[in-house]
């Protein structure tokens, strides 16, 4: 959840952009493409061509849900650590204009230097 207190994300997973897709499908507007999605226990994280949105999903029954959209024009700055041999995730701090930092932890399978390019290409445009 980024909710600027806890502001961390852990051990989200790599799913596919289609599920993505459907969980962002009610906030999305029209021809904003979905290029990486993530979810871990009830957290989920979309990358898309325009933001990113992380899905809390609160409450006994799920039916209460957080969004957070991050316009890429609101991030100041972003370092990576990337995974290694003994620690099998990679993390990802952004700065958000405003708002503070908020890390995301993906799991060692993600490209995480492709994320990397892709936010370098929206917030360097």
């Amino acid at each position: 959840m980024v909710d600027f207190k806890n502001k961390a994300l852990i051990k989200l997973g790599h799913i596919p952009n289609e599920r993505g897709k459907e969980i962002v499908k009610d906030i999305i507007i029209k021809n904003e493409e979905i290029i990486a999605s993530f979810e871990s226990m009830r957290d989920k994280l979309i990358f898309t061509d325009k933001r990113i949105i992380s899905v809390n999903v609160q409450g006994l029954t799920g039916k209460k849900i957080d969004y957070t959209s991050i316009p890429y024009s609101k991030i100041q700055a972003y370092s990576v650590e990337t995974a290694g041999m003994m620690d099998m995730d990679a993390e990802i701090d952004i700065t958000i204009s405003g708002l503070g930092t908020v890390r995301f932890e993906l799991t060692g399978t993600t490209d995480i230097k492709e994320i990397c390019r892709e936010i370098s290409e929206k917030i360097l445009d």
